[in-house]
């Protein structure tokens, strides 16, 4: 098992971007300060789910760093519950999300024992895979995930301009004028509206599949797009490829519909390699 035996759990996420980190060891928190104050001034008490999301977030590294090998068999939920100083319904909890995202397997009798997630993992593990390399994404998973994409919303788009309504054409302009209205600088807001704008789409297609699908990946999306947005160059850009979209579905054009799809997907794949490139050079 992962040595040493005590966890030392590391989470930035919740906080403000003024702290950079607090560390739980055994159900503690650290005297670390930050910038606005000692951290006794800033956090909150735990609660159970907030610690369910922070063993996730351990075994997840552990997993995916290979630290915790595939086939290996982890501790009884007693042992990891006195481990990490937490309860036995924390530790269940916990076991259960990494179960059906297929980081692990619950076998009665048996316990519990880590899956090859390559084999055993669905879409719900994807953001945890974006999360964990955010300092370098894997090409092969970038070009998957793109490729994956290119693919469902080229299709979707093409029926969208056969099969839309004029309420969907009004809900994708009044998304476009929201966009234009949008600070570049908003990047919650635009890789928002980015998102329902492709959402749209997929409800304008008329497949109920397809809008589940692009749900499925939203996380994955939102990371991406709020990455390809740090450009403020980019907004612009973006709304004349929509605007080219809309009057395509809006004409019942599906060949330039998807055709325009795909130059505005490809359009974000060159901008968004680019983004992560002067990332990892800086």
């Amino acid at each position: 098992m992962y040595a040493p035996r005590r966890f030392r759990f590391v989470q930035t996420s919740p906080l403000p971007v003024l702290c950079k980190r607090y560390i739980l060891s055994a159900g503690h928190t650290t005297s670390h300060t930050c910038k606005g104050g000692p951290l006794r001034d800033i956090l909150k008490p735990l609660k159970a789910d907030s610690l369910v999301e922070v063993f996730v977030s351990r075994f997840e590294d552990l997993i995916l760093t290979g630290k915790v090998a595939i086939g290996q068999k982890l501790p009884s939920e007693r042992e990891l519950a006195l481990q990490l100083g937490v309860s036995r319904p924390v530790v269940h909890e916990g076991l259960l999300d990494l179960d059906a995202k297929g980081l692990v397997a619950m076998k009665p009798r048996v316990g519990t024992v880590v899956s090859d997630y390559r084999r055993e993992g669905s879409l719900a593990i994807l953001n945890s895979i974006i999360n964990y390399q955010r300092g370098g994404l894997d090409e092969r998973l970038l070009s998957s995930l793109l490729a994956i994409r290119e693919l469902v919303e080229t299709e979707t788009t093409r029926l969208a301009a056969q099969n839309r309504t004029k309420e969907h054409i009004d809900e994708l302009q009044a998304i476009i004028q929201a966009e234009e209205k949008a600070s570049p600088r908003d990047l919650a807001t635009v890789t928002r509206l980015d998102f329902s704008f492709h959402h749209a789409i997929g409800m304008a297609s008329g497949n109920v599949i397809y809008p589940l699908l692009i749900n499925s990946f939203k996380p994955v999306y939102m990371n991406f797009t709020s990455l390809f947005f740090s450009d403020p160059s980019m907004l612009p850009e973006t709304v004349r490829f929509h605007r080219r979209l809309v009057q395509a579905i809006q004409d019942r054009d599906t060949q330039q519909a998807g055709s325009v799809m795909h130059e505005t997907l490809m359009h974000g794949e060159r901008h968004l390699r680019r983004i992560l490139a002067e990332a990892q050079r800086r």
